[in-house]
């Protein structure tokens, strides 16, 4: 009995030590962090327009800027536009850095630089991204618009057309981060045990079968994670949008927060804008809450 109580006494300070430790940054988060998210979810009840500074502590309809919503055309096609760039540039992300990811799994001196090449796009500056594929995008200067006019191609500027604004910004978002994805990937086909795979070879699968009925089932999770982390990161989308498009031509690439961005700086209703923020807020605390569920994270092990 003396030593298990002096086990759980040791237990006691240790835990007592890691909370001291963690509580300055427990701290720092709370502050910037959950005080600015209480501050918006209270102007998002009120009708705050810079215009009328009064109306900052306005309580009196506290539910208007949320009943608007679902009357708001513009706000449910920037949703609609929202999803779409979501399913687009998730799926093609997950392919690309799963086709990346099996070509970079193979050893080798080229394929170890490789790697490094394919890392490029992800941890350049937002703002150069933009700026590549701005000249990408300007017929005059395109290298783009060279090569296909030289074939006898002749395409619209693709940012300034209906048609073709929404896949243009598809296409970037999507060679800037599928290396995340392609990473995670990687990391995981590297944890494959060769001992599966041998025997899939010796029972006479092919590599599509092996990649179909072995690999695939093994990193699903990954899989999984990668997706959602995608998801919840392209309800986030903006810099590509205000510098590529700014949202138009008309609203064909205004997703949700650029919308709420032009309500608060461009039209001044903080109020409203605060409201639209804090239903994405809502999509993205749900969509956390799935990746928790869906992959197990916190459950209890034994």
């Amino acid at each position: 009995m003396p030593r298990r109580s002096g086990w759980r006494g040791l237990h006691a300070q240790r835990r007592l030590f890691l909370a001291a430790c963690l509580a300055p940054s427990l701290a720092t988060l709370t502050v910037i962090t959950l005080a600015p998210l209480l501050y918006l979810a209270l102007t998002s009840l009120t009708p705050l327009n810079l215009t009328n500074p009064a109306t900052q502590w306005d309580f009196r309809t506290p539910w208007v800027n949320y009943a608007a919503l679902p009357a708001d055309t513009r706000f449910l096609n920037s949703l609609w536009v929202q999803l779409k760039l979501s399913v687009w540039t998730v799926g093609l992300q997950l392919l690309i850095g799963l086709l990346v990811a099996l070509l970079l799994n193979a050893r080798g001196g080229l394929i170890q630089a490789l790697r490094t090449v394919f890392l490029i796009p992800m941890v350049l500056p937002p703002i150069v991204v933009a700026i590549i594929w701005k000249v990408i995008y300007t017929p005059d200067i395109s290298p783009l618009h060279w090569g296909l006019r030289a074939l006898g191609w002749d395409i619209p500027a693709l940012i300034t057309h209906p048609s073709w604004a929404l896949p243009a910004i598809i296409a970037a978002d999507t060679w800037e981060w599928f290396p995340l994805t392609m990473l995670m990937i990687l990391a995981a086909l590297q944890t494959i045990p060769e001992e599966l795979l041998d025997a899939a070879r010796v029972d006479g699968a092919g590599r599509a079968q092996a990649v179909l009925h072995v690999i695939l089932p093994y990193i699903r999770g990954t899989l999984m994670v990668a997706g959602l982390l995608r998801l919840i990161d392209s309800i986030k989308a903006f810099p590509l949008i205000y510098l590529l498009t700014d949202g138009g031509p008309g609203s064909v690439t205004e997703v949700t927060n650029y919308y709420a961005f032009q309500q608060a700086f461009n039209f001044s209703y903080l109020g409203y804008s605060s409201a639209i923020t804090m239903v994405l807020v809502a999509a993205i605390l749900l969509l956390s809450w799935s990746i928790v569920r869906m992959t197990g994270w916190g459950a209890a092990h034994d």
